[in-house]
């Protein structure tokens, strides 16, 4: 049995480095001001997809991302990996999208994709943490979801329904839905293999194309350009809101109820501090002063 599997992935700043610019003055994040990373749970996501791949010949991966032109990035990312095509969702009218403008671009470009049988993504993005918008896509297709996924233990070809295992507090549970579904991934689950050296290679001039455009926008010829024309796996698909025959007022800030109030990078820095020894006194007191205090019991 074939899979036509859509991956949601996406592009986020790198929280780890947040500065003093990363908040623009209308209270959304400063991509700009940002590392960008492949979100981490989603690439547990692809490497799910990957290893259904390997184990029903034929199958095919589509990533689908949302953002500015340098997102195509997280598509080539998915390519070197074992990814067959993407999606960009990228236009001025997506800026600034919650969770809810976010899953409706996301569920209107997967009608246009048409054909799917597993969407997956992420259990979270690590720039919101909300867990919101792979449960949004779910209700926004009518589709069933199982979410906080570890492994996809098995698809029965007869009955089309899928096993999966996923986590929950105080242990692990296996469940079945049946397909097309959608599954959201937690960061504990199975990391996601590295590159391939030949599929690095083979795609590694895939360019979406604002970053043609950015390339050749002081005058400068596009390098290997006939590759372009000859090789159409090179040129990474971008999605506009009417290419995916979206509604303007569902999309961006506009479909946005909720908005960033602030972004802060704080650091915990103590107050005092106390050597201990190793012995069983200074243990002993440091426990009772943890008991004391909750800090522990």
């Amino acid at each position: 049995m074939s899979l036509k599997i859509v991956v949601l992935a996406k592009q986020v700043p790198d929280t780890r480095n947040v500065g003093k610019d990363a908040m623009t003055a209308e209270g959304t994040v400063n991509r700009a001001a940002l590392p960008a990373i492949f979100n981490p749970e989603d690439l547990n996501a692809l490497e799910q997809a990957l290893r259904l791949k390997d184990a029903h010949p034929g199958s095919t991966i589509t990533i689908l991302t949302m953002g500015p032109g340098r997102a195509a990035e997280v598509i080539r990312e998915g390519l070197f990996r074992g990814a067959d095509n993407g999606y960009l969702l990228t236009d001025r009218a997506f800026a600034g999208a919650d969770t809810l403008a976010t899953s409706y671009a996301l569920a209107t470009a997967i009608k246009k994709i048409g054909e799917y049988d597993i969407i997956i993504g992420g259990r979270q993005a690590i720039d919101g943490d909300t867990a919101q918008v792979g449960p949004q896509v779910a209700e926004k297709l009518g589709l069933t979801q199982i979410t906080y996924a570890e492994e996809i233990l098995n698809i029965n070809e007869e009955t089309k329904r899928i096993t999966v295992k996923r986590h929950i507090d105080g242990g692990v549970e296996t469940v079945e839905g049946p397909l097309p579904i959608v599954i959201t991934v937690n960061g504990s689950a199975a990391p996601c293999r590295p590159r391939n050296a030949k599929l690095v290679m083979k795609y590694k001039r895939a360019l979406g194309a604002q970053e043609k455009v950015a390339i050749t926008k002081d005058g400068a010829t596009l390098p290997y350009a006939e590759q372009y024309e000859k090789l159409p796996y090179l040129n990474i698909t971008e999605w506009s809101v009417a290419d995916v025959d979206g509604d303007l007022k569902q999309c961006g800030l506009s479909g946005s109820p909720t908005k960033v109030k602030a972004i802060q990078n704080i650091s915990f820095q103590a107050k005092e501090s106390k050597t201990l020894t190793g012995s069983d006194k200074d243990i002993e007191g440091l426990i009772v002063e943890l008991l004391e205090n909750h800090t522990i019991g």
